[in-house]
This record gives structure tokens, C-alpha cells and sequence, in this order.
């Protein structure tokens, strides 16, 4: 069911582009003028549902029956066993790598913010998150044997 406004905005849209048409010459036919309005205003209505569609959040019962296509139970449990070993490592670090990495990569703090916090400047902030990348990998490896998880450039 549509609400007066959406219908007032169908309607306004319609009458705007029926006005430009007009204006740029593209009626050819004026006693076909109310067909061509009807066929306006369709696809703007079409349009607009479109759009609503995209935008209505699902219902609290359509949300649970809704699944993931990509994601299955095995790459779940893979990525819960990987985040457990990075607190992990994590919890390994000194206070101000853990702090450094935490901060830049999973909180994604704005660096400028990061810099003010620890006293440095930016160029000063990308050696220290270079070395705390260098330690974190190093007790990852050692860990479990395996590469690290990329981290995003600093």
C-alpha cells in the first residue's frame, strides 16, 4: 500500500517529466498526449517501487529465513579458530603494538586520531605499525607455522 506522500511524489515526478517533454519537443502526437501521461507515470510508479524495494528492510521472520549463499559452516569455523589465534597473538604483544595494531586495523581509527593519542607524527606512525606488524607476524609464525592474515597498508 503506497502513502499519499509517495503518491504525491509519483505524481509530481510524472507531471515534471511530461513538462520537459513537451517543452523539448518530443510529443509528436498531441491527441496521443494521455497515453504517453499514463505511460509516464507507469514507469515512474515502476521506478519508485523499484527503489522502495531495494530500501525496505526485511521483517525480524524474513531475516531468519534469509540464508548466506557464500558462507558455509566450515569457512565459519575456520574464520572463528583464525580470530581466536589473532587475540591470541594479540594478548602476546607489548601494550603499545597490540594497542597500535587494535586500533589502525580492527577499530580502524582515523591515524591522525592514533598520532594525537601517542604523541607522534604520521611518518613517525608508520614505522611503529611497521614494527608491530613485524612482531605480530613473528609470534604468528612461530604460533602456528602458518602465514600471518595480510594487514592493510598503513
Amino acid at each position: 500500500m503506497k502513502s499519499p506522500e509517495s503518491i504525491e511524489d509519483i505524481r509530481q515526478e510524472t507531471f515534471s517529466r511530461v513538462l520537459v517533454a513537451l517543452r523539448d519537443g518530443k510529443i509528436l502526437q498531441p491527441e496521443r498526449l494521455g497515453a504517453y501521461v499514463n505511460s509516464v507515470c507507469n514507469h515512474v510508479a515502476q521506478e519508485y517501487s523499484r527503489l522502495n524495494a531495494r530500501n525496505t528492510p526485511l521483517d525480524d521472520e524474513e531475516e531468519k529465513n534469509v540464508a548466506a549463499p557464500d558462507i558455509d559452516l566450515a569457512d565459519q569455523l575456520v574464520s572463528k579458530e583464525t580470530q581466536k589465534k589473532v587475540r591470541e597473538i594479540l594478548d602476546k604483544l607489548s601494550e603499545r603494538d597490540r594497542r597500535l595494531l587494535r586500533e589502525v586495523f580492527l577499530e580502524e581509527r582515523d591515524k591522525d586520531e592514533v598520532c594525537r593519542d601517542f604523541g607522534v607524527d604520521r611518518e613517525y606512525l608508520r614505522v611503529l605499525l611497521h614494527r608491530a606488524k613485524q612482531a605480530f607476524k613473528a609470534k604468528y609464525l612461530k604460533y602456528t607455522g602458518n602465514n600471518p592474515p595480510d594487514f592493510a597498508p598503513a
